[in-house]
């Protein structure tokens, strides 16, 4: 009976520690990679990563600051997917145009950069929305949700600049005034209750 009760309590352990394998690395295992790095080695592969894509370029731009507009890149992608090229079939796609402001968020922060990629969204989606017609209300719900966040951030700003964004936003709000789904309503009245603030 002992036998079995040790047979059975072997069991149990090794159920337990018989833990599922992670199928994917994760950050901890590259930090470890990187441990045993060198300045040179850590220099190449930076030198390799920014070799690899026009966005790697584009974020270690802007974490140094270096270049001379830095919010270029970040405006090209946001134009290009809210307000892409109809003659030549192009797709409108929000999380694109999105990414790139969360992208600018990872490798600066720095708020009078983001006020500036919302609210240049904004004119972006109200200018297409406009243009030819948009009435997706995913599309509308989208344009509203940022107008909001560029409205909180814009406030922040110091004097001129603030008030530069906030005439900005209004053009938005004046161009949306017929945008169905209620997306005109709710930028009209998104406006007035921060512009009060």
């Amino acid at each position: 009976m002992s036998g079995r009760r040790s047979s059975a309590g072997s069991t149990r352990s090794r159920a337990v520690s018989a833990r599922p394998a992670r199928t994917s690395p994760a950050w901890s295992d590259v930090k470890g990679k990187l441990a045993a790095f060198d300045r040179a080695a850590l220099l190449g592969l930076v030198q390799d990563l920014y070799a690899t894509s026009k966005a790697n370029q584009a974020f270690l731009h802007t974490r140094f600051g270096l270049g001379g507009d830095l919010l270029a890149p970040y405006k090209s992608i946001i134009e290009r997917w809210l307000w892409p090229n109809v003659l030549r079939n192009q797709d409108v796609s929000v999380s694109a145009a999105k990414k790139a402001i969360s992208d600018f968020r990872k490798a600066s922060g720095q708020r009078e950069g983001l006020a500036e990629l919302m609210v240049f969204y904004c004119e972006c989606a109200a200018g297409f929305a406009n243009e030819y017609g948009m009435d997706d209300p995913g599309y509308l719900d989208a344009l509203v949700r940022m107008f909001e966040q560029a409205l909180k951030i814009s406030l922040t700003l110091a004097g001129a600049e603030r008030d530069a964004m906030l005439d900005r936003l209004d053009a938005v709000r004046t161009i949306g005034r017929d945008f169905g789904y209620r997306a005109g309503d709710d930028l009209h009245g998104l406006f007035a209750k921060y512009s009060r603030e």
